[in-house]
């Protein structure tokens, strides 16, 4: 099957700049994906960039991942509500290199077909504002610029409180096209839905500019069957990064996937074929209660992001909980979110803020919220808001709490 049919296959194509992107991928092409540094690590929704950008990659295609270290000093007004804030150059760097590892672990740095990962940074560091208005800026048209869906929702949702800082993201990232195409003779450039008029507005330059063709491919944005949007856990982003995000909660969340969702996220992130998809798709109609799929989606994208040791320590994690073993042994089963306390600053006070304490909530509120609804439980205990901690509840030097049915936390007491 040609790549791009692959791609609509597995729902990975939901607009091209020019129908003859499917005659030019017939050859080898150099193709880019933005990814934002505003934090040390990718999260579980840049998944769906990496892993077209792996398609590529494996189809014979140069793959260049851009890291924004000057766009991210500013922040894109797609999909955003509200100004990002902006981050130090400092802060930059520091996330670039977690960036790199995350995608080292997916794309091939290595080798004849080599990925490259570049910092707009580096071509902008040096240019002054005369020089920005007079040979790039003076490429785009207001109205154009304006008639961009990424700005007319952003203008929409902040009651015109878009930033000319903002306005002006359009411009660079139309210009990082232009000059991964002078420079590396880049062609392509993918990215999410949101992103088509900041992709546009690179195909026009260079075709204003260099006279020459260039092509843009937009893929949807992944939401599950709820409408809520991919890689968000109980509210929290879920990291590429183990220490940010517990490699158990990352293995869980794809565990967790509904029926609804699971064949389709699959076909987005899985390197299985897709008559090997077809066939768990016919597994789950058979046994649904199985839940083949999700375990095959879980297993795969956890190798993939944290190795085969992170794979091990989370099914030995959720081996430990769901086998209804004792405290001591969830307690020695890694990457389940823990916390050492003293049994003197837990002896009397109430379970939520014990477990507000030690971290497992965000606040004091939300905790005692989770307790109120029946949702937090101790020592598979459902437990409300008036029951307090007391030394009895200490197992084998631990004390195990539960939110909801399935977001274990493990108290260990020195």
């Amino acid at each position: 099957m040609k790549l791009i049919d692959e791609l609509k296959a597995r729902g990975l194509v939901e607009a091209l700049t020019s129908p003859a992107i499917e005659a030019a991928l017939e050859k080898p092409m150099t193709v880019y994906c933005g990814f934002d540094p505003s934090a040390r690590s990718l999260q579980a929704g840049n998944l769906v960039s990496i892993m077209v950008l792996k398609r590529f990659q494996q189809a014979g295609h140069k793959v260049i991942a851009l890291v924004g270290g000057a766009t991210g000093l500013i922040g894109d007004p797609s999909g955003k509500s509200a100004e990002r804030n902006m981050l130090t150059v400092e802060q930059v760097e520091e996330n670039k290199k977690g960036i790199r590892d995350n995608l080292a672990r997916i794309l091939d740095f290595d080798g004849p077909n080599a990925a490259i990962m570049v910092d707009n940074y580096d071509w902008y560091k040096g240019t002054s504002a005369i020089e920005f208005l007079r040979d790039i800026a003076i490429n785009f048209r207001v109205p154009q610029m304006l008639a961009k869906e990424s700005v007319k929702k952003r203008l929409e949702a902040s009651e015109g409180a878009l930033t000319f800082t903002e306005f002006s993201y359009q411009i660079l990232q139309g210009n990082d096209f232009l000059h991964l195409y002078d420079t590396y003779g880049c062609q392509l450039e993918v990215g999410g839905a949101d992103q088509w008029g900041n992709i546009t507005a690179g195909t026009d330059l260079v075709h204003r500019m260099r006279g020459q063709t260039a092509f843009g491919l937009t893929f949807p944005l992944l939401l599950d069957s709820s409408g809520k949007k991919f890689g968000k856990s109980e509210g929290n982003a879920l990291f590429m990064n183990g220490e940010m995000t517990p490699v158990f909660n990352w293995y869980q969340y794809f565990l967790r996937a509904a029926d609804a969702d699971v064949i389709r996220y699959l076909k987005v992130f899985s390197m299985k074929s897709l008559d090997e998809i077809a066939a768990l798709e016919a597994e789950m109609k058979a046994h649904p209660e199985a839940r083949i799929p999700q375990k095959a989606l879980a297993e795969e994208l956890t190798l993939l992001v944290h190795g085969a040791e992170g794979l091990k320590k989370a099914q030995e994690a959720t081996e430990a909980l769901y086998a209804k073993k004792s405290a001591a042994d969830v307690a020695k089963a890694e990457n389940v979110p823990s916390a050492t306390v003293a049994l003197a600053d837990c002896d009397g006070k109430a379970v939520w803020a014990v477990a507000a304490a030690a971290g497992m909530f965000k606040s004091n509120g939300e905790a005692r919220r989770m307790a109120i609804q029946g949702g937090l439980s101790l020592n598979d205990e459902k437990i409300d808001d008036k029951r307090n901690f007391t030394a009895a509840d200490v197992k084998d030097g631990v004390a195990v709490l539960r939110a909801g049915k399935k977001n274990y936390f493990v108290l260990k007491f020195a």
